[in-house]
């Protein structure tokens, strides 16, 4: 079980009032002047409103999916996971890691991504200064708290044996969804597998907490960089109703133009959308993920198949998938606008 499940839960569970994010998302029922019937479009998330959601809210927010023909409702997740929902044709977007879509992939369930929210992984592991850590073998000795995930196991072991540690030294205990940080100061764990943009962000900038973070990105030389998170479809709506996921592709590729060059119009749009969220978590977050969306020259959202193949030989070798999958169905960059 790993991270996105974790993050499915937390979503499931919170019961964090998406009711409001049907409702706090749908456009008019025309297109302002009542003589054209909007394309109803749902979308999906897989956790609570937070920044990698910007694009979509702030498209929402200028009307700029009602504009396209789009009458867009965001729901909140479903507990059979987004790739099913998609696939039943419950939902018409959603958003999953590659580390979700590639096993669905390889159990014939027909999702496919679109674009990549944020151009590299972001996931850290995260841990209280006091505990000493400053480097990956510094992890020995340390009890990490998760899911018990393989992938979790697999990774954390191969930073640290990169690193010159050894892994066999790590306690791995299941915690599940539970508050990371009052558990480390509760000395219930010593560490966990996080976005750097959201639970770092709060503890740091938020919580003003002196924590400390690995992260995956700086050990590449270790551990393969993947897409996470994914805006994903399904092939049944490729298939027949092409138009549709470009019209919806176009609005939400300008809604991460703008939180790009204007983080605070981020915050706001996902605030007018979901107001029970942490304001000041919202700005500092889209601050941050501001700058690492996509690296410099590069539009937003695109997808090299390198990294694709990548990280399926990768989860094949962890034993995550048994089989190959057909990489190229697996995602594509067709409906990206060209700029």
């Amino acid at each position: 079980m790993s991270r996105w499940l974790r993050w499915l839960l937390a979503g499931t569970l919170a019961a964090f009032g998406l009711a409001a994010a049907a409702a706090c998302g749908g456009d008019d029922d025309d297109g302002g002047g009542g003589s054209e019937k909007l394309e109803p479009v749902t979308f999906m998330l897989n956790w609570t409103p937070n920044t990698y959601h910007s694009g979509m809210y702030i498209a929402l927010d200028r009307g700029w999916y009602r504009d396209a023909g789009l009458d867009v409702k965001i729901i909140e997740p479903a507990a059979g996971g987004t790739a099913q929902v998609l696939a039943a044709g419950q939902a018409d977007f959603g958003i999953m890691e590659q580390e979700a879509v590639i096993p669905a992939r390889a159990e014939g369930v027909p999702v496919v991504a679109l674009a990549a929210l944020i151009q590299h992984n972001d996931s850290s592991l995260y841990f209280l200064r006091s505990e000493g850590i400053t480097r990956p073998r510094d992890l020995e000795g340390k009890t990490y708290g998760g899911f018990g995930g393989v992938l979790e196991r697999q990774l954390i072991s191969e930073l640290v044996k990169c690193d010159g540690g050894d892994p066999s030294k790590i306690k791995f205990v299941e915690v599940g969804n539970v508050d990371y940080l009052s558990g480390m100061e509760q000395n219930r764990f010593d560490f966990v597998w996080v976005f750097e943009f959201w639970d770092v962000m709060r503890a740091k900038e938020v919580e003003k907490k002196d924590v400390g973070s690995l992260k995956f990105i700086d050990y590449t030389n270790c551990i393969p960089d993947w897409y996470t998170p994914l805006l994903v479809t399904s092939e049944r709506m490729i298939k027949e109703k092409p138009e549709v996921v470009r019209k919806f592709m176009e609005a939400t590729v300008r809604g991460f133009e703008v939180a790009m060059e204007d983080p605070q119009a981020a915050a706001d749009a996902i605030m007018k959308g979901a107001p029970e969220s942490d304001r000041t978590l919202l700005e500092v977050s889209a601050e941050y993920l501001s700058t690492r969306y996509v690296d410099p020259g590069r539009p937003w959202g695109l997808q090299d198949r390198e990294v694709w193949v990548r990280f399926t030989e990768y989860l094949k070798r962890a034993g995550l998938i048994e089989k190959d999958i057909d990489v190229d169905a697996a995602f594509t960059n067709e409906f990206l606008p060209k700029r």
